[in-house]
């Protein structure tokens, strides 16, 4: 199954005040897993950048200043997420910065049916538990030292990781028996041979296996058949 994991960054908390979007990063997932293809893009929000903004993401309203607007990627987007479930950490947030940029070009909204939210999926988890991206991270022992500042794409990567958790589908550190246990039921299940009580009788004639050791002596003595010749009369003895 198809999923893109997505995460936005913003200029501020209400798109319905003028906040505006400023970066989408989206990992695509095939069965939960990760296949290296991306969707990422800074947006020029076409306004000013608050300092609070600036200090979760980074992005100054000079950096963003020569980046396309939203109408110029926004096919891109929609062809990259398809008709695919949303993963996404808060969507309400995402969805709803989301959903006000397509209305000002006269999109349909992405609806909420698609939408797994991860937030919601670690409540029902991790009940009375502080479920942040960070606090999630740190719960399942993912690696979060890249993370110095928010970003779209590295969050939508390590929401990825985080997801799979949630939904079962990693378990690295699941240790089903111990060291010992696993020896006792090798030692168990240790196939000794049997010795056959009689052996079976030659399907070769005499005059077959005297025809084979003719030929062998042809080959030299080092001819790995020899190996394989029972030993002569004498050498019994």
């Amino acid at each position: 199954m198809r999923e893109i994991v997505l995460d936005t960054e913003t200029t501020g908390l209400d798109p319905l005040r003028g906040d505006r979007l400023v970066e989408i990063g989206c990992v695509e997932l095939l069965n939960r897993i990760p296949t290296g293809s991306t969707f990422h893009v800074y947006i020029n929000p076409e306004r000013d950048m608050p300092i609070e903004a600036f200090n979760v993401h980074g992005l100054s309203a000079q950096f963003l200043s020569d980046k396309p607007v939203f109408a110029k990627v926004v096919d891109e987007f929609l062809a990259f997420i398809g008709q695919d479930p949303l993963v996404i950490h808060n969507a309400a947030f995402d969805v709803g910065f989301l959903n006000a940029e397509l209305a000002r070009l006269g999109r349909p909204p992405l609806t909420f049916d698609r939408v797994i939210d991860t937030l919601a999926l670690a409540r029902r988890r991790h009940p009375g538990s502080s479920n942040r991206l960070d606090d999630l991270m740190a719960r399942y022992g993912i690696d979060g030292s890249r993370r110095t500042k928010h970003g779209a794409l590295l969050d939508s990567e390590l929401l990825a990781d985080v997801y799979a958790e949630l939904a079962g589908g990693r378990q690295a550190a699941l240790v089903l028996m111990s060291t010992e246990t696993v020896a006792r039921r090798e030692e168990r299940t240790t196939l000794v041979p049997l010795a056959r009580p009689a052996p079976l009788p030659p399907r070769l004639s005499a005059a077959e296996i005297a025809a084979h050791e003719a030929f062998v002596k042809t080959l030299g003595d080092a001819a790995i058949w020899k190996d394989y010749l029972p030993p002569a009369p004498d050498a019994q003895a």
